[in-house]
């Protein structure tokens, strides 16, 4: 099948990345349409629309491509799929990722269905990654530019979604992204990347978060048990945190930054100390579930690779084995071991797991554990996690 009788739906967010993608794909032939996809219904609070001034840019971009642009809303899908999550992990004392359950959920499955369904051979997006085939098999890789690459974001995709999709700009870096669309005309060639929860945008994080979950302050503790201040709620902290936490300098302990170490749940305590390189923030090992593998099949356990525990962290040497005693589990739920002591590893967010350039899968952190130090007062959670959030 040549490009021009291949039709491609591309995901047109009114940002610079998607309508590259766009301008790429019609000068290779392919028959590009746009789909601007509504998400989130409400406006920001001094009342202004972000939704409706993407879609003006992704407008005039498909206008001056000449191509046509439909819109979806899809909202119900997210809120459903993606927002409900959302909202029951921060209840739980953890720190999800909106922008990997949005990318499973919306883009590469009520997107993709919805393009299929309208004749489509496949869908678009301006996410930073690529995609090779080879002995029948989808692969999943990281992005030319380094600083940009999102298969972080992307690794539930498994071979139906990669064999329908198709990233342009993954070959590309950043600086030639605004030069095509600058030399192309388009209006948002400046337009800052997008920023904050997927799609709906950059919120002041405590007041958008109280509008749906009820805040419980409680006290907050050294691991010691010292009583050091009080919290705003437990849901508005995360493994690692140094900003927000309002202790001032203290005459009875160092002058150095206080962090959060952890969450007691059961007692509604936040549990915080001095350092940055203390020993509470760092884990060895860590339990995940929600195992997925971009190939579709589970290799053989133990398995050594690279993994990442969060978007842009360096790639760290680990060994992926199964649980004991989980022959039943085993298929989606792992032990990962890193070759170093690893900073703020954090239940709720993802570990990534990479073979050189190739994005091999991912599962969702749900426990660590630390072998490499014994602290004075182990942190403890009420929940099925067995070490500090």
């Amino acid at each position: 099948m040549s490009n021009r009788s291949s039709r491609v739906i591309v995901g047109m967010s009114g940002g610079v990345d998607s309508s590259v993608t766009a301008l790429l794909l019609k000068q290779q032939g392919y028959d590009v349409s746009g789909l601007f996809m509504k998400n989130w219904e409400e406006k920001d609070p001094d009342g202004h629309c972000p939704a409706a001034e993407d879609a003006r840019d992704a407008l005039d971009v498909c206008d001056r491509l000449g191509i046509a642009l439909d819109a979806v809303n899809f909202s119900a899908d997210y809120w459903d799929r993606v927002f409900r999550y959302f909202l029951d992990e921060y209840r739980c004392g953890r720190t999800p990722n909106p922008d990997i359950l949005c990318n499973k959920e919306i883009k590469f499955k009520a997107f993709l269905d919805y393009a299929l369904n309208q004749g489509a051979d496949s869908i678009a997006t301006g996410h930073y990654a690529r995609i090779t085939h080879a002995n029948g098999r989808y692969r999943l890789l990281k992005a030319r530019d380094a600083n940009k690459d999102q298969t972080y974001f992307l690794y539930t995709l498994g071979q139906a979604q990669l064999a329908k999709t198709i990233f342009p700009v993954g070959d590309i870096i950043k600086p030639e992204i605004r030069r095509l669309a600058t030399e192309a005309g388009f209006g948002n060639h400046a337009k800052k990347d997008s920023t904050g929860i997927c799609f709906i945008g950059e919120r002041h994080f405590k007041s958008f978060l109280s509008r749906y979950l009820p805040a419980q302050p409680g006290e907050m503790h050294t691991p010691e048990g010292e009583r050091i201040g009080t919290h705003d709620g437990l849901m508005y902290y995360t493994l690692g945190q140094r900003q927000g936490l309002g202790i001032g300098g203290r005459a009875d302990t160092p002058n150095a930054p206080w962090y959060v170490v952890g969450k007691d749940l059961a007692n509604n305590i936040l549990l915080v100390a001095q350092g940055q390189h203390h020993p509470l923030l760092y884990s060895d090992s860590l339990v995940a579930s929600t195992l997925h593998w971009t190939s579709d099949t589970h290799p053989a356990l133990p398995l050594q690779c690279h993994a990442k525990i969060r978007y842009r962290q360096a790639d760290q040497a680990c060994m992926i084995t199964a649980l004991e005693n989980s022959a039943v589990r085993e298929a989606t739920t792992c032990q990962v071991h890193f070759e170093q002591p690893q900073w703020a590893v954090t239940p709720g967010q993802s570990v990534v797991f990479y073979a050189g350039e190739e994005c091999l899968g991912g599962a969702i952190i749900e426990s660590t554990s630390t072998t490499h130090h014994t602290p004075t007062r182990v942190p403890f959670l009420s929940n099925t996690v067995s070490a500090p959030l």
